[in-house]
């Protein structure tokens, strides 16, 4: 892969798109990646890079706004950050990481459908509870993460939504502080099997268009401006190239 300019583009509208809704966008990175050709073994790694690029220009908004639930989220990244660890550590074939991939676009597709609110009344859980699930399912979508090379936001954020986790502000400072931890353990499992091989020619402009859109869709995130309809036709699309690759594998 010698030149990456042609895709910046792509880059930037999914970093907007995807920060608007408190995601990372780390699944459509991988998809573009590997459409261009990029190294196999190094496309995890470009792809949680950008990640975390994009969710720690939203995630500080979503803290100056209060929006962070800490007691929350606590009991979700305690289990996902050393299970994300160890699934960035292990090995994955192409035919499985493609699978796996397809999989993580279909969830990112019906995510983006999703409206600003919750599916269910934002609900008030006892503590037990909180910790609980949190420990479960932190720990299980967090090793899944780390596996693929994913920040893990777009399996937790329907979840939150469908038990009414809070609101679809509150969700989305989840989703972006949960894809920040995964997304740092999950690369530095990446890094512990293999070296980074891009150059920084290849990778800096990716990172430079991935937080100029996470920083335009972080406001639209905050209300300051309107994108359901965007959001939508990228959806669409996200669930297209998910079939696309599901049939390619049959």
């Amino acid at each position: 892969m010698e030149n990456v300019f042609y895709i910046l583009p792509l880059f930037f509208l999914t970093a907007l798109v995807y920060a608007s809704a408190g995601l990372g966008g780390g699944s459509t990175y991988l998809a573009l990646l590997v459409l261009s050709g990029f190294a196999y073994a190094d496309i995890p790694k470009a792809a949680l890079l950008c990640n975390l690029v994009v969710v720690t220009g939203g995630l500080y908004h979503y803290l100056r706004a209060g929006l962070l639930p800490f007691g929350k989220i606590l009991p979700l990244v305690l289990t996902s950050i050393p299970l994300a660890y160890l699934g960035g550590r292990i090995p994955v074939s192409k035919e499985l990481f493609l699978f796996l991939l397809a999989i993580s676009l279909a969830a990112a597709g019906a995510r983006l459908f999703l409206t600003g609110e919750p599916l269910w009344k934002t609900k008030e859980f006892s503590p037990r509870r909180v910790w609980t699930f949190g420990l479960c399912a932190g720990g299980i979508l967090g090793f899944f993460s780390g596996l693929v090379g994913l920040g893990g936001g777009i399996f937790l954020a329907p979840l939150l939504y469908f038990l009414g986790w809070g609101t679809g502000r509150q969700i989305a400072a989840m989703a972006s502080f949960y894809i920040f931890v995964n997304s740092a353990a999950g690369l530095a499992g990446q890094f512990s099997k293999s070296d980074f091989s891009l150059s920084p020619g290849l990778i800096f402009p990716l990172l430079l268009a991935v937080f100029a859109g996470g920083q335009i869709g972080s406001r639209v995130g905050l209300g300051f401006l309107p994108l359901a309809g965007l959001r939508k036709i990228t959806a669409s699309l996200i669930l297209f190239v998910s079939f696309r690759i599901f049939w390619g594998l049959l």
